[in-house]
């Protein structure tokens, strides 16, 4: 099994503004910049990716893209979430048997489940035998993964870690502390990222990735090093623009500055429009401050 360890993209799906339908040649070109910018895996059709507003055609369609480009250069996590348990376990079975790394599932939402609930859902994902990460994201699913369920689910073999973006560091820490040593707690909460490690992390998955890569790759690289100095330098910089990923809504920010840096053309599904105006003025502030406008 691939080391699930160090920096991973979230990675944005990019679409033809005209018509927008997938951009399948920026995709391949987005998969090239991450690898050749040192990322150590890629997330595709997560929720930064819109799992939300593509079909379930367009999602395998995605991630067998992704897949293909990638070509075993490095790991590939596949978003395979679902509020519905058996279109998750579909999504899993489809994943490893395009040679997906590992799933990344998101807790049910909307659904807003029992913490028993939870276990019950994960636990049957894991019968599929892809290595599973949990992501426990409060404020999209409506429900906490609470750390006694995390804990609960790390001892099944087929679920490797947690991607952890709840934002309660106490949380985290408690899973840190109690976790099987070879379960990983990944940030999903770019500005937690050093935090995070500090408690026991193993890295992250993030937005700001798709952006500058190599910077947050060296960032995470010092981090698990225990550079934390080092690390401290580079989250500093990039601070600000971490926060504007998320000033509107994710993915609308990261795919405008994306388009802004020159990296493709701005284009997502309703009901996600562009940013506020304002927030516009602030974002291209900063880029300019950074030099990556």
């Amino acid at each position: 099994m691939p080391q699930l360890k160090g920096s991973f993209v979230a990675l944005i799906t990019p679409f033809n503004p005209q018509t927008l339908e997938l951009d399948e040649a920026k995709l391949r070109e987005l998969v090239n910049f991450q690898i050749e910018s040192g990322t150590d895996g890629i997330v595709a059709v997560g929720t930064t990716g819109e799992s939300a507003t593509v079909s379930k055609t367009e999602h395998r369609q995605i991630l067998e893209i992704v897949i293909d480009e990638t070509k075993g250069r490095v790991p590939i996590i596949a978003g395979t979430g679902s509020n519905a348990t058996r279109e998750a376990v579909s999504l899993t079975e489809f994943a490893k048997a395009k040679g997906a790394d590992f799933g990344l599932a998101i807790s049910p939402y909307y659904n807003k489940p029992t913490q028993d609930g939870i276990i019950a859902h994960y636990s049957k994902i894991a019968e599929v035998g892809l290595p599973t990460i949990l992501y426990n994201v409060p404020s999209r699913t409506g429900r906490n993964v609470e750390a006694a369920t995390t804990l609960e689910l790390s001892k099944n073999p087929n679920l490797i870690g947690v991607k952890e973006a709840s934002g309660d560091l106490e949380q985290i820490r408690e899973i840190c502390e109690k976790k099987p040593a070879d379960f990983a707690v990944i940030s999903g909460e770019d500005s937690q990222t050093l935090e995070i490690i500090k408690l026991g992390g193993a890295g992250a998955i993030g937005v700001v990735q798709n952006e500058i890569p190599a910077e947050i790759k060296k960032m995470i690289d010092f981090a698990l090093a225990g550079e934390f100095e080092k690390a401290k330098e580079i989250n500093s910089k990039f601070a600000e623009l971490m926060d504007l990923n998320f000033v509107d809504n994710n993915p609308i920010d990261v795919k405008w500055i994306l388009a802004k840096m020159g990296r493709l053309d701005y284009a997502v599904r309703l009901p996600l429009t562009q940013p506020s105006e304002e927030n516009k003025k602030k974002i291209l502030a900063e880029l300019q401050k950074l030099k990556l406008a």
